[in-house]
């Protein structure tokens, strides 16, 4: 499948492990089978947009946020995208304490 296709799904899978829910539990609350859960976030399916509107929703997330800053190929800076698909998962407390050592680390740069 595509790389979007594979972009989204690994978004879906982090949500949805992020609220505890297995596939099938997820695919109960927006209407889907389970089956077909596993198959977006592997990034074997294509889905449409109204799939995903309901996966969203079940996830109690704004629809655009599993759209947020996906870069597909080109020359662009990969490092940006890579710090925010390891940023995203974790809680705000985590990304705090993330963002203070950046900020010493470039801090101590500066020196």
């Amino acid at each position: 499948m595509s790389e979007i296709s594979q972009i989204i799904g690994s978004r879906i899978r982090m949500y949805r492990t992020r609220k505890n829910l297995s596939q099938d539990a997820l695919g109960e609350l927006a209407g889907l089978h389970g089956k077909y859960i596993g198959q977006l976030e592997r990034g074997e399916k294509n889905a449409t947009l109204e799939s995903i509107e309901k996966v969203a929703r079940a996830l109690d997330l704004p629809f655009e946020i599993l759209f947020e800053k996906i870069i597909i190929g080109g020359t662009q800076n990969e490092i940006p995208k890579r710090c925010y698909d390891l940023l995203t998962p974790l809680s705000v407390k985590e990304q705090k304490a993330i963002l203070v050592l950046i900020e010493k680390a470039m801090d101590y740069k500066r020196i």
